[in-house]
């Protein structure tokens, strides 16, 4: 039985691997490389301990540097490998993501609800030279694609309210939705419809359509998806062609999980 968070004893913690994996966290697509002074302000560490973190990193592999700044060495990768050779969810996943891309002809995704980004786990490419989509490992803010609407419609209202609450609402095109209130019905639509369809919340030009993905206990455990052109499809196509590939897939998975 896996324990809770709540349920761990504090002194069975090892605070020094929070704050490592911490540090790892603080390098991001704005902050490819940081200085021992940056680290320490973005992890609340002092500069000496984010140095000795820093160090340590580079020492073992994940890290690399010049002496002054440090950055992320492709050894990296291997904590993520980690999880997804050893998760057995997006290895269940994988067949019935590949049989609806298969069916639809289009790029098919399986992500989770990470915090407040959508993560994604599987990918099945399009049956073509050219396809769209997320690659495995890509994090996008929840509020701006499908997979994270539907996995939000799945939440209690509470649990919601709090999400919303926490949430930060960025832009990317004059598209996007950063008013709450406003997604917050785009989310109950989608809990009434048990999908969502939307676009160029993201990117100008692309749509994308989301089922929510529920065990046999009726528990969300992520969302299958696709990601296309806005010209390729009319509405009616969007569900007639593609919303089946997709419903067909969580219907298949979930007496399996």
């Amino acid at each position: 039985m896996t324990e809770s968070k709540s349920a761990i004893a504090p002194r069975d913690l090892i605070a020094g691997l929070g704050k490592g994996l911490a540090l790892i966290e603080a390098f991001d697509d704005a902050h490819p490389r940081l200085a021992a002074s940056e680290a320490a302000a973005r992890t609340g560490m002092t500069r000496t301990a984010a140095r000795r973190f820093l160090l340590s990193l580079v020492h073992f592999g994940y890290a690399e540097t010049d002496g002054r700044q440090y950055w992320l060495a492709p050894r990296i990768l291997r904590l993520g490998q980690s999880f997804l050779d050893a998760a057995r969810l997006p290895r269940q996943v994988q067949p019935f993501v590949q049989r609806a891309s298969l069916q639809c002809g289009e790029t098919v995704n399986f992500s989770v609800l990470d915090g407040h980004e959508v993560v994604y786990l599987v990918r099945s490419n399009a049956p073509r030279l050219v396809s769209i989509g997320y690659h495995v490992g890509a994090r996008v803010p929840a509020h701006v694609v499908t997979p994270g609407i539907v996995i939000l419609s799945t939440f209690a209202d509470a649990a919601l309210d709090a999400w919303l609450a926490g949430h930060d609402f960025s832009s990317f095109t004059a598209f996007t939705i950063t008013d709450p209130a406003l997604l917050r019905v785009e989310i109950e639509l989608a809990r009434a419809q048990d999908y969502w369809s939307t676009g160029q919340q993201l990117e100008l030009g692309l749509i994308g359509i989301a089922v929510p993905l529920k065990d046999r206990r009726g528990e969300c455990r992520g969302a299958v998806s696709c990601t296309f052109q806005a010209h390729a499809y009319s509405p009616e196509q969007v569900l007639s062609q593609l919303l089946p590939a997709l419903r067909e897939a969580v219907q298949a998975l979930r007496p399996l999980i």
